[in-house]
């Protein structure tokens, strides 16, 4: 790497100080010190918490100067590496051209083009710029679709969307209408049975079933995905992938062509730019249809936006389209996250806690899971996992890699690891994290009251 990309696993070289004051400075502008609840300081260890300045391939660069191997990349939305030049470029070039005009621009055509061309199971799409409003439309559209209210949402799965048919559901609930909170109910994935008691409970009742058809630790048991789309069928209720990870992860035409389940409706975001701006809705032309000007039926309002066809985040999927049709992306990543799994295992064998720090799911995708002496999970345990990792120069709040991790970065990775896990060992000897930990431990990101991280509080 060129210089200044310098790597270093010993845990003394790096200091904090511009990254905690400008996450403080955050935090007095910005409700909650980030703009995503999954980027927020109570994610992280108190006072390591790096506040990012550039990326470059799989590595970031903080407020102080410090280097690090990024893992989660961008939270899952950037598989080709940051400032990876081609889609630069393109975003460039669109950039230049006009970001967005009063009529439709060619860039929605060839978008439309490259899009459906990768996603055989969809007849029609329409672009938004984040996951929250394709998803919200696809329920809009399945309700519309069916006369119906009721949505089926996989309560395994942690979230689809922050508008109020699913917050209703969360223990963030604080101003969702009480006459809303009934409308969504949960099942369980791999789990037909659960789906099947949801539609005697209600039935004629559901409009739409949504679910991630795999996730990070859960891959499809044999028969649930054809089951579900057998019974959403049969019971005339939309069956809806959100596709905002698998898409692009699992494979370029997204989870559905792994599985070959073809979902009514997808929804699709994160990679699909790079980590430039960009998602959509797809699927049957009928239903997509109810959005525009070839139908009869009640018209749903669907996806107007003034940004939704912005040119940039348009060229970057194409981007990142034309990387995708040049070489095996998805197969980088699962070798990149293999060679990560094989030695994050040995490295845990090695320091004696292979069952508190395993590395799970699947190889583009991959978390890891933190245990205490009893093998419970632990966000205590989790929390000094991660602060010794920043500190040897990984930022991994999970194992997700890119296709720009190199076999150098991912030995580092595992160097810092083999450090980390020990301190991990030395805390499970002692039988807790005090006096190995400063501050608090992290929390879930979904919770119902800023404690126990409120800001100001001690612990």
């Amino acid at each position: 790497m060129p210089d200044g990309h310098a790597l270093d696993t010993d845990p003394g070289v790096r200091t904090f100080d511009r990254s905690n004051a400008a996450q403080a400075r955050l935090h007095q502008l910005v409700p909650g010190g980030a703009h995503t609840y999954a980027r927020g300081s109570d994610q992280v260890p108190e006072h390591i918490a790096p506040v990012i300045d550039h990326g470059v391939g799989a590595r970031v660069c903080d407020v102080d100067g410090n280097w690090y191997v990024e893992y989660g990349q961008g939270l899952r939305a950037v598989t080709l590496g940051y400032g990876y030049q081609p889609v630069v470029d393109a975003v460039g070039a669109a950039a230049a051209a006009g970001p967005g005009f009063s009529r439709p621009s060619r860039w929605e055509v060839e978008a439309a083009e490259r899009f459906l061309a990768h996603v055989p199971g969809a007849q029609m799409v329409k672009f938004a710029k984040n996951g929250s409003d394709v998803t919200s439309a696809a329920v809009r559209l399945a309700r519309a679709a069916t006369g119906r209210d009721m949505v089926a949402v996989c309560g395994t799965q942690p979230f689809f969307s922050v508008d109020d048919w699913f917050i209703g559901g969360t223990p963030m609930r604080a101003g969702v209408p009480q006459r809303d909170l009934g409308l969504t109910v949960k099942f369980a994935y791999n789990d037909l049975a659960s789906v099947e008691a949801l539609l005697a409970e209600h039935p004629g009742q559901i409009a739409a079933f949504v679910l991630e058809p795999a996730t990070a630790t859960a891959e499809p048991a044999p028969g649930f995905l054809q089951g579900l789309r057998a019974l959403a069928t049969a019971h005339q209720v939309v069956l809806v992938f959100d596709e905002m990870i698998t898409g692009l992860r699992w494979d370029v035409h997204g989870a559905q062509a792994v599985y070959e389940v073809t979902p009514d409706l997808s929804c699709w975001g994160k990679a699909l730019g790079n980590g430039f701006s960009v998602s959509a809705l797809a699927g049957r032309r009928d239903l997509m249809e109810l959005g525009g000007l070839n139908t009869d039926e009640r018209r749903v309002w669907l996806l107007s936006n003034t940004h939704g066809a912005e040119t940039t985040g348009l060229a970057a999927m194409g981007a990142v389209y034309d990387a995708y049709d040049a070489r095996d992306v998805v197969g980088q990543m699962t070798a990149a996250g293999e060679r990560l799994r094989a030695g994050w295992v040995q490295a845990a064998a090695d320091a004696g806690v292979g069952d508190h720090v395993p590395v799970l799911g699947r190889a583009t995708c991959m978390v890891f899971g933190t245990k205490d002496a009893d093998g419970a999970p632990s966000q205590p345990y989790r929390t000094l996992f991660i602060a010794e990792m920043i500190r040897r120069g990984v930022l991994a709040p999970s194992l997700v890699v890119s296709a720009a991790h190199t076999d150098a970065e991912i030995d580092h990775t595992i160097d810092a690891a083999r450090g980390a896990m020990g301190v991990y060992a030395q805390a499970l000897d002692a039988g807790s994290v005090d006096g190995f930990l400063a501050g608090r431990p992290v929390c879930p990101a979904v919770r119902e009251y800023a404690a126990p991280r409120r800001l100001g509080a001690t612990p």
